[in-house]
């Protein structure tokens, strides 16, 4: 171990950025069993209790936002998580390097744009007098008038769901690209040998020797059901001033901004939180659980 000290101190700033962003911040979960108040030195306030559990179970907004933050979730899970693998399968059967790796770098190059550049190119495209979207659908004739995509709110789950694979299609893709690799080119030459067609060395090779990696991402995607994308939802709904789509919008971590922040209700504020958390582990411990039970691939 001594024989690697040059390299064990290009871990010490991961670890001390983990320990002062990760580690210290728990001290504020007290804050979510008392009456915090700004300029209370964290965990001398007053102790309240289950208090704030009570009021955000009987918050009547808190059903709706916990069934935007599922819905995306979930939308995520089933729809966005498969999209990088099957690129990356896509990729890996292409032969022709001089289109496989610009499509490669292009497909990555979203996922560097920030979401407040991302939301305007939305609005722009999706716009509802010269937007190309409605422009495309008109000339076509499948639309006789202009779709007013964030004037409605049915549509916000489809928009987020899209623009989150469009941004991070490419950059998911280069962990299943680089798990691809890995994978002992022998085993194609026997597949082809023995008569297997192309889509049968994807199934039974590819996919089955990535998929511990597979596996691993997804218990990482179900520990976040209850967490969603705040920048994307915060941006694409006008940082929260768009109030025609926030019956489908509002999902937790707007909820805590809007109502425990802004509204300076901080106990409150870090209940949500703190539930949204003991949620999320708990669904990492069962996805766990599951992958050993029926694979035995789980983290640990």
């Amino acid at each position: 171990m001594l024989l690697q000290w040059d390299l064990q101190l290009l871990v010490i700033p991961g670890i001390i950025f983990v320990f002062v962003f990760m580690y210290i911040p728990m001290y504020g979960i007290l804050m979510a069993f008392q009456n915090f108040q700004l300029g209370d030195i964290p965990g001398f306030s007053e102790w309240a209790g289950l208090e704030y559990f009570r009021q955000l179970i009987a918050d009547p907004f808190f059903p709706r936002v916990v069934r935007n933050t599922l819905a995306m979730s979930l939308l995520r899970i089933f729809i966005g998580f498969p999209m990088p693998i099957i690129f990356a399968l896509i990729l890996n059967e292409v032969r022709i390097s001089k289109f496989k790796k610009p499509v490669q770098t292009i497909s990555y190059l979203p996922h560097f744009i920030s979401w407040v550049v991302a939301a305007t190119l939305m609005f722009d495209i999706m716009d509802y007098d010269n937007g190309m979207i409605n422009n495309a659908l008109m000339a076509l004739g499948l639309i006789k008038e202009p779709i007013l995509f964030f004037g409605r709110s049915q549509y916000f789950w489809a928009i987020a769901t899209v623009t989150d694979i469009w941004k991070t299609i490419g950059w998911n893709a280069i962990i299943f690209i680089a798990a691809i690799t890995s994978v002992d080119p022998e085993l194609y030459e026997a597949a082809a040998i023995d008569g297997a067609g192309r889509l049968q060395r994807i199934w039974y090779i590819t996919l089955q020797c990535i998929l511990p990696t597979i596996v691993i991402l997804f218990i990482f995607t179900v520990g976040s059901l209850l967490s969603s994308n705040f920048d994307q939802v915060f941006m694409l709904t006008r940082q929260m001033g768009n109030s025609s789509i926030m019956e489908t919008a509002d999902v937790i971590d707007t909820y805590i901004l809007r109502t425990g922040l802004r509204g300076m209700r901080y106990s409150f504020a870090a209940a949500a939180g703190f539930f949204r958390t003991v949620v999320n582990f708990s669904l990492v411990l069962f996805a766990n659980w599951l992958a050993n039970r029926y694979g035995g691939r789980g983290l640990f």
